[in-house]
């Protein structure tokens, strides 16, 4: 069936899209354990990125669920595919000229690797939300810990469930004792440093459209 399959090539670029936003595309992926903070730096980032009027898109874990992976578990190969296709869906957002952010445990080191695959060279840009699974317990604002300390949850990251921590994450924030406007400014920095938030060269031949 795949061999019947050809990618179609637009007009329209990314290098255009990108051009039009200001910005060279992007996927921030926050990872960390559950509780580690990656929602809420994720969308301290993004509200900053918003108030330098660029363009981005926030795909948080349990937001997908309802929807795209809504049909998906909790076991390991569930948990696969679901970082699979948010990982489809985040590089056709970059492709479209976003900076797009997900906020994922993302447990392991295969699945995150496999997604950074799926784009170009600096297009994913792996955040570590490194936070001790005992601060992590303390802050457990769904409850899950508890619930996962009771038996009444199984296969949770941290508990009965591996988390393998990134080993060489381009942005790493150790999230105790600073502010979530501190650690959201981490992010921002690296994004100004590299060129991210400047409009990206565009394929000008790309202009004769047809």
């Amino acid at each position: 069936m795949k061999d019947n399959i050809v990618w179609h090539e637009h007009p329209v670029d990314k290098s255009i899209r990108s051009y039009m936003k200001k910005q060279r595309p992007c996927l921030l992926w926050f990872t960390g354990l559950s509780g580690s903070g990656k929602s809420t730096i994720a969308g301290a980032v993004e509200s900053k990125l918003a108030d330098r009027l660029q363009h981005t898109y926030l795909m948080d874990g349990d937001n997908v669920r309802h929807g795209l992976c809504g049909d998906l578990g909790f076991n390991e190969n569930d948990r696969n595919e679901n970082i699979r296709r948010v990982g489809e869906v985040a590089n056709l957002m970059v492709d479209a000229g976003l900076i797009v952010l997900t906020a994922f445990i993302s447990p392991f080191k295969v699945n995150r690797e496999c997604v950074r695959d799926m784009l170009k060279e600096g297009e994913f840009i792996e955040v570590h939300i490194d936070t001790p699974i005992d601060e992590c317990e303390k802050r457990d604002p769904k409850g899950l810990y508890k619930k996962a300390r009771a038996g009444q949850i199984k296969d949770f990251t941290g508990i009965d469930s591996p988390y393998e921590a990134p080993e060489a994450a381009e942005i790493t924030i150790k999230n105790v004792d600073i502010s979530v406007h501190d650690a959201a400014d981490i992010v921002i920095t690296y994004l100004e440093d590299r060129g991210y938030l400047k409009p990206a060269e565009i394929n000008n031949a790309a202009l004769e459209l047809s």
